[in-house]
């Protein structure tokens, strides 16, 4: 049910993003931005913003300018990550990685450019959204993106590699590499539906908590999931010597940590009732994934 809301979604994004290209002025960055963009990725991010646009009764044409803006980020930061100088990984999403079929610097140039599409979609004037929404949604996504967020978070993970860090220090890194990004996309859909600075600050916590989930499960899989499912190299956070709460606390009571925090999520999500059902699901599916 989850895998088939995930490839319509995956669908619906890549459409959008396939067209916004289309009309780009045409170089020869376009390619690699496609490769890394549109490239049969889960697209989970854009399914938390379409469901929780449903908890709040938004119209969903409303958020796909906000989701396709996402992956474009989210995408960036992977051509990056995924870079020599960082994590060195040749393959991602089950082909090879940007900067192997493009080279270094067409990777590079290509995140960049993603990274300010994002920023472009937002402030599109067709994008029919009140201006002061949109400048706060802008600086949300910057603030979530940069040093504050997936760049300050990148720059953690590589100097806590073969160090021993506390628990708070590991979360911290992991919230900003990974939590940010999904506290921007409930914290956008507080914006569009106009809730008080409370509630977004609500929305945005609970967005960095499942970002969080997010991230112990990537790091279950990177121990016990598949290569072929995950279309990634697994088993290697022990090798590089990452910092990952399984390795602090080892797995069984990284499991269980894990459990707590979806228990703790869910219990946030049920006064929202039956609309909160998607959100819910996929939450449940983040945790028990295997790829």
């Amino acid at each position: 049910m989850i895998k088939n809301k995930l490839i319509k979604n995956s669908k619906k994004i890549d459409k959008f993003l396939i067209n916004y290209l289309s009309k780009q002025y045409k170089s020869s960055l376009i390619n690699p931005m496609k490769y890394g963009v549109i490239s049969g990725g889960k697209k989970i991010r854009s399914t938390i913003i379409l469901s929780a646009g449903k908890v709040f009764n938004l119209n969903q044409k409303k958020l796909i300018n906000i989701c396709a803006a996402v992956e474009c980020i989210h995408s960036y930061s992977l051509i990056h990550d995924d870079l020599p100088c960082m994590d060195n990984d040749s393959t991602r999403r089950g082909k090879p990685s940007t900067h192997i079929k493009f080279g270094e610097a067409s990777a590079v140039l290509a995140g960049n450019s993603l990274l300010t599409l994002a920023f472009e979609i937002i402030a599109d004037k067709n994008y029919n959204v009140n201006p002061k929404s949109k400048n706060e949604i802008i600086k949300s996504l910057a603030f979530c993106s940069g040093h504050t967020g997936i760049a300050g978070g990148q720059e953690l993970d590589l100097k806590f590699e073969n160090k021993k860090k506390s628990l708070n220090q590991i979360i911290l890194m992991q919230k900003k590499k990974t939590g940010k990004l999904f506290s921007f996309c409930l914290y956008a859909v507080g914006v569009l539906a106009n809730k008080n600075s409370k509630e977004k600050k609500l929305l945005s916590t609970l967005g960095e908590e499942i970002g969080l989930l997010f991230q112990l499960a990537d790091d279950f899989l990177d121990i016990k999931g598949s290569k072929k499912l995950v279309g990634k190299p697994i088993k290697k956070d022990n090798k590089k010597g990452k910092s990952t709460l399984i390795n602090l606390m080892g797995y069984k009571k990284a499991t269980i940590y894990a459990n707590n925090l979806k228990k703790k999520i869910l219990l946030k999500l049920k006064k929202h009732g039956k609309k909160a059902k998607d959100l819910s699901d996929i939450i449940e599916f983040i945790l028990d994934r295997n790829f």
